[in-house]
């Protein structure tokens, strides 16, 4: 059998096990996916997940860290990130949620948990060039625009947040969110 069969099928029987809540097997079968294949991330992933299910923080954060290393993307980045926040590294999470962003402006993980970073950190103008790339890369995403409004609300950009928030009314007169925080900006 070649090794990226080998590593394919150990992989798979992983994630089967991580998904059933077997952590043993599920690790068993990751390590024996990197023995047969190291230079790829997603075993590093799955024995992440299951360090943090354990609640081993420093061995999950060395497992994100080589998935990255192993191009793991932006879910290495952010599995990352959410270690340091763990941790209370809040400059190396909010710089690890900002790469994973960088690389997929979609990953909502990374999203949510950069504009909490930046809230508790007192740093929200940090992030809004992060936001707005990623608002540009999804235009239609309602979420987005509302999550960018509030913080150039929190910026004291209400006219800039009014802007976007019109903008998610106009397509989506029955958005909730989007009301009550332009009726909050307008009072």
């Amino acid at each position: 059998m070649s090794q990226h069969l080998d590593y394919e099928i150990n992989k798979e029987l992983g994630e089967c096990y991580l998904f059933m809540g077997d952590l043993d097997k599920a690790e068993t079968y990751y390590r024996k996916a990197v023995e047969s294949a190291e230079e790829y991330p997603d075993s590093y992933l799955g024995l992440a997940t299951i360090a943090v299910q354990r609640g081993q923080l420093g061995n999950a954060l060395t497992l994100y860290l080589k998935a990255v290393n192993k191009n793991g993307g932006d879910k290495a980045l952010a599995g990352a990130g959410l270690v340091y926040m763990e941790q209370g590294d809040h400059d190396e999470a909010m710089g690890h949620f900002e790469r994973a962003l960088t690389m997929n402006p979609g990953n909502t993980i990374a999203l949510n948990c950069l504009v909490r970073e930046a809230y508790s950190q007192n740093c929200v103008a940090r992030i809004v060039p992060t936001l707005e790339a990623c608002l540009e890369a999804n235009p239609d995403n309602e979420a987005y625009r509302i999550t960018l409004a509030g913080c150039l609300v929190t910026l004291g950009r209400q006219d800039q947040a009014k802007d976007h928030l019109q903008s998610v009314l106009a397509i989506n007169p029955a958005s909730q969110n989007a009301r009550e925080l332009y009726e909050h900006i307008a009072a």
